[in-house]
């Protein structure tokens, strides 16, 4: 029977899953295409990049939702899709994590800008993120991840939306970039300022995910400012494969699974609890890190 995901975290290191985007660009998503429509066209390649993952030793396992809010499928004229595509995503996750794996259950950003910046009210966007949610648990989310969060404000929202509909843990990671020697979020926020307006909102993992142009030491780093400013709490970070370098092949992340299995280990040694990966990291990278953190 597996364990409480919060305990597991507090008594060692939990494996968290890598990119989902480039794995179904790869399975013939085309790049800029709803990928949540995948969850009902083509489950079999949603569940089997989720099986990889699985299957290399990742037993925390994000759910295919990242853009699955009303207000970024609307984008795409889909929005009535947002319950049944929810649901669905979480249900494949499940399937792939098995009785012993977690499901995260993948919520981003709404696509817009909080008051006053934009037009967004905090009670409308409780509502938006409250219907994604709901439906992610009904599909068998354990925990919610409020992820690539640029703005405080807009995470410590989405930290409220899930608590006021279920109660499952609920992780917040951010996106940072290097401003000088500090690491800040594109709204300017430091490390330290972002992680207490999601503990402050009642999170219970906080961390990052994603990042403009930091290396893998940049990382180490960014995990050594992020656990001293939360505290007790349980830190997750998910790197990217290196900094990306563009070629004419596109934007390619080239950090070996050797590379990404060091930098897990250093990692936990910063006092990370969950460890995975971000854009460019495939099933090679994590089960090397899986291996390397066994």
């Amino acid at each position: 029977m597996k364990s409480n995901l919060l305990s597991a975290c507090r008594s060692g290191v939990v494996v968290c899953d890598g990119a989902m985007g480039t794995q179904l660009i790869q399975r013939g998503l085309t790049p800029g295409e709803c990928g949540m429509k995948w969850n009902r066209e083509r489950p079999d390649d949603v569940r089997a990049v989720h099986s990889a993952y699985s299957q290399a030793g990742c037993r925390l396992i994000t759910t295919n939702s990242f853009g699955g809010t009303r207000s970024m499928l609307d984008r795409h004229g889909l929005g009535e899709h947002v319950v049944d595509w929810n649901k669905n995503a979480a249900v494949l996750a499940r399937d792939a994590a098995g009785p012993d794996g977690w499901v995260f259950g993948d919520v981003g950003p709404f696509g817009d800008f909080l008051e006053p910046v934009g037009d967004m009210t905090e009670a409308g966007l409780l509502g938006i993120f409250g219907e994604q949610i709901t439906a992610l648990v009904e599909g068998g989310a354990d925990a919610i991840l409020v992820e690539t969060m640029s703005d405080p404000g807009e995470a410590a929202v989405g930290v409220r939306a899930a608590k006021s509909v279920c109660g499952l843990p609920v992780a917040v990671t951010y996106a940072f970039q290097k401003s000088g020697p500090d690491f800040r979020t594109m709204m300017g926020t430091s490390a330290r300022d972002a992680v207490a307006a999601a503990l402050e909102a009642g999170a219970d993992i906080v961390g990052a995910n994603c990042g403009t142009d930091l290396s893998l030491d940049d990382y180490i780093a960014l995990a050594s400012e992020l656990k001293a400013a939360a505290g007790d709490a349980i830190v997750i970070l998910q790197p990217n494969a290196g900094a990306p370098k563009n070629t004419p092949e596109g934007v390619l992340y080239d950090a070996s699974p050797e590379e990404m299995a060091d930098t897990a280990l250093r990692l936990r040694d910063a006092g990370v609890s969950i460890i995975g990966g971000c854009c460019g990291t495939t099933p090679l990278h994590l089960a090397a890190m899986a291996k390397a953190l066994a």
